[in-house]
């Protein structure tokens, strides 16, 4: 399940998959930006699924959480060009385009319908994915105002979300883990995306669960396992990374001690 990255840029990748599939989970820090060459990506958000092929493109937010598979489909690997668009960059330009609008901090995930200035924009970037070393910063800055400038155009409530730089405000605890415990976060992380440090976040975990966040965290993703093998009928090995364990023998040791037999040994 190997990933073969290109980087153009810091800023610029060209994603390649040539096997069966290659699962994660991300937490981008940045806005990014996809456009879809070949393949498939399907990505799981709080309770969203999405599925997207040749031609789209997708907006991450930044401090966006998701699950992420990507195959190759149609007897092509699957490609993708990603492009990370930095809150230094966005400053810069909203100095220049000042936008006095209320901010938008929802994180779910923005699609664009196909366009001739996106077609137009990603097929200018083909000549740079071929180079074998990038291109000066000087035209990366100019690519990089050429595509936000594309998509507020597109989209005009899009500075709403572009123009944002705020750090996560203090989010309602118990919302926000019933609907991501399944990512594999440290701590720091949940305290960090709740608006918390992490001595207040655990604080607030114990007022709110009567439990440590440990503790809880394993309780709730065993449980969720239980019920895709129990109810769904899936294999261990399909549901172990979903549910947020990082391997498969630390999921099967934790199961049976959670539940007294193992993953593969659910009673009827």
């Amino acid at each position: 399940m190997n990933e073969k990255d290109k980087k153009i840029t810091a800023d610029i990748v060209l994603a390649c998959i040539e096997e069966k599939y290659y699962q994660r989970e991300i937490l981008i820090e940045q806005h990014a930006i996809v456009r879809v060459i070949s393949g498939e990506i399907r990505v799981a958000q709080a309770g969203k699924n999405y599925t997207f092929g040749p031609g789209d493109i997708i907006l991450f937010p930044r401090n966006t959480l998701a699950n992420v598979v990507k195959y190759p489909k149609d007897g092509k690997m699957y490609q993708s060009v990603l492009m990370y668009i930095s809150a230094e960059r966005l400053q810069r330009f909203y100095a220049k385009n000042p936008f006095a609008g209320r901010a938008n901090r929802e994180l779910h995930i923005r699609t664009f319908e196909h366009h001739p200035l996106f077609e137009s924009f990603f097929a200018s970037l083909i000549p740079y994915l071929e180079m074998e070393s990038g291109p000066p910063e000087s035209i990366i800055s100019v690519k990089m105002e050429e595509v936000i400038t594309i998509m507020r155009s597109i989209k005009p409530e899009m500075d709403a979300l572009l123009s944002n730089f705020e750090e996560p405000g203090k989010l309602n605890m118990v919302d926000f883990m019933e609907r991501n415990y399944m990512f594999n976060l440290t701590l720091d992380k949940f305290g960090y995306l709740t608006g918390r440090s992490l001595t207040t976040f655990k604080k607030d975990f114990k007022a709110e669960f009567n439990t440590t966040p440990q503790k809880w965290l394993t309780m709730k993703r065993l449980q969720l396992a239980h019920q895709e093998i129990n109810q769904k009928k899936r294999k261990p090995v399909e549901v172990y990374f979903e549910v947020g364990f990082e391997n498969l023998s630390h999921f099967s040791f934790a199961f049976k001690k959670q539940f007294g037999y193992s993953p593969t040994s659910i009673p009827d």
